[in-house]
């Protein structure tokens, strides 16, 4: 019943299924962000917009794949740099390697069944600022 409840309510909250994604994919990192990407910016203006505010998959109270993003930028980078508790044996982030880190292979990949955020998939230059926060080694704040 547990597991019924779950997918219902993914279902309805539009949150990624527990489809297994790749290992890593082909990204290009040579686009163009629509902000500096330093992870304040990538948390200010695409996590918690897009994540964890008009999404239940991983704000305060739904925390789809033990992910919570809606308690602060600190304990957002925290987890996102934490093993995934769905497959602890990869890294959410991968700091230095987006075409690895399973955040990107999530939002990097519109149409498939594990796309994150679920719907209308990331625009170009949040997906952008995303990939170059990550292939420039994933700081914490306002660093670069």
């Amino acid at each position: 019943m547990r597991r019924l409840c779950l997918v219902v309510f993914a279902a309805l909250a539009g949150c990624p299924s527990e489809t297994t994604p790749p290992a890593c994919i082909m990204v290009d990192t040579t686009c163009a962000p629509g902000y500096v990407p330093t992870f304040s910016n990538v948390y200010k203006n695409t996590i918690v917009p897009k994540c964890s505010m008009t999404s239940a998959c991983h704000n305060t109270s739904g925390h789809q794949g033990g992910l919570s993003l809606g308690d602060g930028e600190d304990a957002a980078y925290t987890a996102l740099l934490a093993n995934s508790t769905i497959d602890p044996s990869r890294k959410r982030v991968v700091p230095g390697d987006p075409a690895c880190s399973l955040l990107i292979v999530r939002t990097d990949s519109p149409g498939t069944n594990y796309q994150m955020p679920k719907g209308d998939p990331l625009s170009e230059v949040e997906s952008c600022a995303l990939l170059q926060w990550v292939e420039a080694g994933a700081m914490a704040g306002s660093a670069q």
